[in-house]
């Protein structure tokens, strides 16, 4: 979660003190000082982690999805596509895209929990403590969605690669076939024709994911953990963490689903535009698959939340508490409803 105080600290002295951020955010001194280089590497690394290993480990079920959104009169619903891709092309087709899928999204993890780091800090600084915290959600999804703008750049390309792998029977069976194909077929434009409705799937996810998480956790803390955040153990922490991104995980699903449908088809089809692509599904056909993405989104969300966190238990990053009212703020309302 953001920590107003410290944000605050850093506009007034630049200087951020690890001995202040221990005794604000009730967790023992951190080895790592908030907003320094090495802060927002680590936590770059941890979104290497987080959402390289989850989507990798997802991609039978990313690829049942694919299918679906791709050609929905052949694939009708998960286990049948499912029983239909293992039966056509053996059970080794289940990992088909590996390896677009995890450089893809480790580079995406790292642009996008990194930056994350960095706006929060750039545009609390610019807000200052009583407006950060009084602003707070629209400072989480500002941030969120300044990191994902940059984070699908990276991704972009991979992306392309793995939905043609899994969605093309006999186009190639691997990145190495792959990338130089699709350059001979489409160029570079090939790699990157599906980044705008990329933006569109992933801007919104991303900004839901770490709005809804942070809110979420701050909700828990103060209406359903019966003990103050300070008085759990980590372990017990980071199912709240768990739990919170889970949540999260589900809200994101149904906002980013029609692009991502858009995204599956663009990439599967030579020549293809957004538009032709939204006209050519219709709007059951941007549904299509919702079902599969609830639970494969829902459970990488939570994963991912889960790994981040933890990332920084390891490392002993600063992991602030839920925010809080600064105390000039509350003066400034107890002044008003006195008089």
């Amino acid at each position: 979660m953001d920590h107003f105080r410290t944000t605050s600290k850093r506009i007034q002295s630049q200087n951020l003190n690890t001995n202040f951020l221990a005794a604000a955010s009730g967790d023992d001194a951190s080895a790592v000082e908030f907003g320094s280089a090495k802060f927002y590497a680590i936590s770059g690394f941890g979104g290497v982690l987080s959402c390289g290993l989850t989507h990798t480990a997802l991609v039978p079920l990313d690829l049942v999805k694919c299918r679906i959104q791709v050609d929905p009169v052949k694939y009708k619903t998960s286990f049948q596509t499912l029983m239909l891709s293992v039966r056509e092309d053996g059970f080794r087709v289940l990992g088909r895209g590996w390896a677009p899928t995890f450089i893809g999204y480790s580079q995406q993890g790292l642009a996008k929990f990194g930056f994350y780091e960095v706006f929060k800090v750039l545009y609390s600084n610019i807000l200052g403590e009583e407006k950060s915290y009084l602003w707070r959600t629209s400072l989480y999804l500002a941030a969120s969605a300044s990191a994902e703008f940059f984070a699908d750049i990276a991704l972009a390309p991979w992306e392309a690669l793995k939905v043609r792998i899994q969605t093309q029977p006999g186009w190639a069976n691997n990145l190495r076939e792959g990338l130089p194909k699709l350059y001979k077929e489409e160029g570079l434009r090939g790699f990157y024709k599906g980044l705008p409705p990329l933006w569109m799937r992933q801007i919104p996810y991303t900004m839901v994911k770490f709005a809804g998480f942070e809110r979420t956790v701050e909700a828990l803390y103060k209406y359903v953990v019966p003990v103050p955040r300070s008085e759990l153990s980590k372990s017990q922490q980071l199912v709240v963490t768990f739990t919170a991104g889970y949540i999260a995980g589900l809200m994101c699903a149904l906002v980013s689903h029609p692009a991502d449908s858009i995204v599956s088809k663009l990439n599967s089809d030579v020549g293809s535009t957004p538009l032709q692509a939204a006209r050519e599904l219709g709007m059951r056909g941007l549904w299509k698959g919702l079902g599969a993405r609830i639970v494969m989104v829902g459970s990488l969300t939570g994963m991912q939340w889960f790994i981040y966190d933890s990332v920084k238990v390891v490392f002993r990053l600063p992991r602030p508490p839920p925010p809080e009212m600064p105390e000039s703020l509350k003066r400034k309302l107890q002044l008003k409803a006195s008089i």
